[in-house]
């Protein structure tokens, strides 16, 4: 029996995350999307601690424009927070989605503004 797409995606993101860990010195960059919005949060898996967020539906990135215009726009607030916090080098974790599109606009727009992955 075919895989449904959300069980196709879960099974992907189990075996991303068997990898794929936040620590201090390297924290993980999370990304979700919905059919909407496009979220990303740095995440220390240590401490089970959010250290820095961004998204679509913050008031300082709401912007006009389709959908991987927005997912760039959020890459680069992500990457600006991060600096700031002192955050520099990170572990990309795509939660299962392929690296392409939004996903992939997200992440070259972070390592754009200054992040390591």
């Amino acid at each position: 029996m075919a895989l449904s797409r959300k069980d196709r995606r879960l099974r992907i993101k189990r075996r991303i995350r068997k990898v794929v860990k936040g620590t201090n010195e390297q924290p993980r960059l999370s990304v979700y999307r919905s059919n909407k919005e496009i979220y990303a949060q740095i995440i220390n898996d240590l401490s089970g601690t959010t250290l820095v967020s961004a998204s679509s539906r913050d008031k300082d990135v709401k912007v006009k424009g389709n959908k991987v215009e927005v997912a760039t726009i959020v890459g680069k607030a992500i990457a600006e927070k991060a600096v700031k916090a002192g955050i520099t080098n990170i572990a990309f974790d795509r939660n299962g989605y392929l690296y392409h599109g939004r996903v992939k606009a997200l992440a070259d727009a972070a390592r754009e503004a200054g992040l390591k992955f």
